[in-house]
């Protein structure tokens, strides 16, 4: 089978999902300064070719270059895209303990959000909506409503499908929180687990992947799952590591578990953990369960991309396997998202449209640089992996583009699609109040867009077709059909919401 390549024009480009480059540029197009590597992040491949000078729009025409199927697999092999290797399981006993806290309301602090809220198994591991709704509002998915505007969460819910595949070292849009692989070191916002000699050696000892790091900081977050002062003894807790305590009194109990908590979950915890005193157990044995449990439960790579990878010329249509020539090929696509997941874990700014509250409480999120410091970090978010991409929209760190097809055409004209981006079209009713269309900020955001991007991509209707249907050639069918929850949690709370 020979397919073509590129047809019409270059496009350089990471699909609407994150940055192409390794650093950014003004909106011209012109280099940033060098930033120096950030340490405990994977290392950047070296950026590609910025844009035309002045700015002008990326992509000149090209003749068609034909791609036979086998050179198509060597395309994406240099760019190390292979067959996803799961991280080493934990026990089942593990996986059933972290099971029953996913769905429990008993790690929130008024006790009527779950982890399940936000990452739903009838969402794609999300929730169908542009931004979270918090602690406090009512229903679940697409059905959930704010009763106040402070429920409005910061950023897009990341999807679970990946987050237990080797190498997922980061977290979060702005990789918060990270471990080093080789070391076991971690950075989070909690200073007590970060370090060679962490404060805390008892919690980061069951810490074992960024994943399980990860689990410790939603349960402290007030808009998340904590509540505000005055509501409950979470929320009213000084600091992290006591908000941690309270919730294992909650779950064990105190006295080595002869005061309070609930039975049903000293159980879980004595067959996940055996041997362990319910005294000694920490929040983090919590977090390594709930991260086991993730792990193993949305491990769904069998897509008809990695079956045409392993050898299977027709396990692709000639549609996708154009988009997928448009990928690896002159789009570079693959430049960021490459490897396993389609993921570099890096950061890139691509002029995306902002709505809500921004992290850090204003209507201005700057992604990377509220954690650096470092302004030339500015507006830059984490590639995420596409694994299953098809099925955890809407996309980008706001949640501004409901469909693969939107997403992709933000990338003809970013400053058009940004300027003019007031989410009719794109958002649900109730959080079309939310955009923000401050020109100047708006323009910050532009000076800082990927040179790779400059001032647009040409991309065609057929171009945005094929690219869209490459995509959903990388969803496992498995990952169609929804996990069914628990019918009950040990607290006896409900589970829906």
């Amino acid at each position: 089978m020979v397919v073509v390549r590129e047809s019409l024009f270059v496009l350089g480009v990471t699909l609407a999902f994150a940055g192409c480059s390794g650093g950014s540029s003004g909106g011209g197009g012109a280099a940033a300064p060098a930033v120096a590597p950030d340490p405990g992040l994977p290392a950047a491949a070296p950026p590609p070719a910025a844009g035309p000078p002045g700015g002008a729009p990326v992509g000149a025409p090209g003749a068609a270059v034909l791609l036979s199927d086998a050179d198509l697999r060597q395309a994406f092999a240099r760019e190390g895209v292979a067959t996803v290797t799961l991280a080493p399981l934990e026990s089942a006993a593990m996986v059933q303990l972290g099971e029953a806290l996913f769905y429990d309301k008993l790690l929130s602090g008024n006790r009527n959000i779950s982890c399940a809220t936000c990452h739903h198994p009838t969402a794609g591991t999300g929730d169908g909506l542009p931004l979270p709704l918090g602690e406090g509002a009512a229903g679940q998915t697409t059905d959930r409503i704010a009763t106040a505007a402070d429920q409005v969460i910061a950023r897009n819910g990341p999807p679970l499908f990946h987050v237990g595949a080797s190498g997922v070292e980061t977290m979060f849009w702005d990789s918060r929180v990270r471990r080093d692989s080789a070391t076991g070191i971690l950075t989070t916002p909690e200073p007590s687990l970060n370090g060679g000699t962490p404060a805390r050696p008892d919690m980061t000892r069951e810490l074992t992947s960024a994943l399980a790091a990860q689990a410790m900081f939603p349960v402290t977050s007030r808009a998340e799952m904590r509540g505000d002062p005055g509501e409950n003894e979470l929320a009213d807790a000084a600091d992290n590591q006591a908000v941690w305590a309270a919730i294992m009194v909650r779950l064990v109990g105190t006295s080595n578990g002869s005061v309070g908590g609930v039975a049903g979950y000293r159980s879980l915890f004595q067959a996940a953990f055996p041997g362990v005193d319910f005294d000694l157990l920490t929040f983090a044995h919590a977090a390594r369960a709930i991260a086991a449990f993730e792990a193993v439960t949305w491990a769904r790579f069998d897509t008809p991309f990695d079956r045409f990878l392993a050898g299977s010329d027709l396990a692709l249509s000639d549609a996708e396997k154009r988009g997928a020539a448009l990928f690896s090929g002159r789009a570079r696509c693959s430049d960021c998202h490459s490897g396993p997941l389609l993921t570099d874990f890096r950061h890139h700014s691509l002029a995306t449209p902002q709505l809500g509250p921004g992290a850090g409480g204003e209507p201005d999120d700057r992604g990377r640089a509220l954690e650096t410091g470092d302004r030339r970090d500015d507006y830059e978010f984490r590639t995420p992996p596409l694994r299953n991409v098809e099925l955890t929209g809407p996309y980008f760190h706001a949640g501004a583009f409901a469909t693969l097809e939107d997403t992709l055409r933000h990338y003809r004209d970013p400053r058009a699609s940004l300027e003019g981006y007031r989410g009719v079209d794109h958002l649900p009713a109730a959080f079309q109040g939310l955009v923000d269309t401050d020109a100047v900020r708006n323009q910050a955001r532009l000076a800082t867009v990927s040179g790779i991007v400059g001032n647009g991509i040409r991309l065609s209707p057929e171009e945005i077709a094929d690219l869209a249907a490459f995509l959903r050639a990388l969803t496992d069918p498995a990952a169609r059909t929804p996990v069914t929850p628990p019918t009950s949690v040990p607290s006896g709370l409900p589970v829906a919401d």
